[in-house]
């Protein structure tokens, strides 16, 4: 809000009070009042600019906090984010040591269970081994009892 002036030859002299022993005229008080009239108007215009460059600074200030808001709403998203793949990760790879573990005690298991199905049938074969080598002896047991059965009979034929 710029107030005008006027010059102080506009003004009514009615309203201008002279100092008793002043040596100015009319004209240099005039001037002087002139001076201090734009010395006040140029005093309102820097006021005006400072307030405006006030109002400039708050509202970048307020732009700036703003953005700092949002950039830390951001971060903490993104923090939250981390938190959570990193809790996903953390399951998985615990999922992944449990199916591991279950898988090793599940071939461990097997091979317990091959060793000694094979361990029956060594077993089993030194079992027929010697089954089939009792059979021969009783096969020739017998071979040799008939034989000697044959042998005494015939002699008792032909005695």
């Amino acid at each position: 809000m710029k107030q005008q002036w006027r010059r102080t030859d506009q003004l009514p002299r009615e309203n201008v009070f002279e100092l008793p022993g002043s040596a100015a005229g009319p004209d240099e008080a005039s001037a002087a009042l002139d001076l201090v009239y734009q010395a006040a108007d140029a005093f309102r215009a820097s006021q005006d600019r400072a307030r405006e460059t006030e109002a400039r600074a708050q509202s970048l200030c307020r732009q700036a906090s703003e953005k700092v808001r949002q950039a830390e709403i951001r971060a903490e998203e993104a923090e939250r984010a981390y938190r959570e793949l990193m809790a996903a990760v953390d399951q998985k790879l615990k999922d992944a040591y449990r199916a591991l573990e279950q898988a090793q005690a599940n071939v461990s298991a097997q091979m317990d269970k091959q060793v000694a199905a094979e361990y029956r049938a060594q077993q089993a074969e030194a079992e027929a081994r010697e089954a089939k080598r009792a059979l021969m002896l009783v096969e020739e047991a017998i071979r040799k009892k008939l034989l000697t059965d044959s042998v005494r009979q015939f002699d008792r034929l032909t005695a």
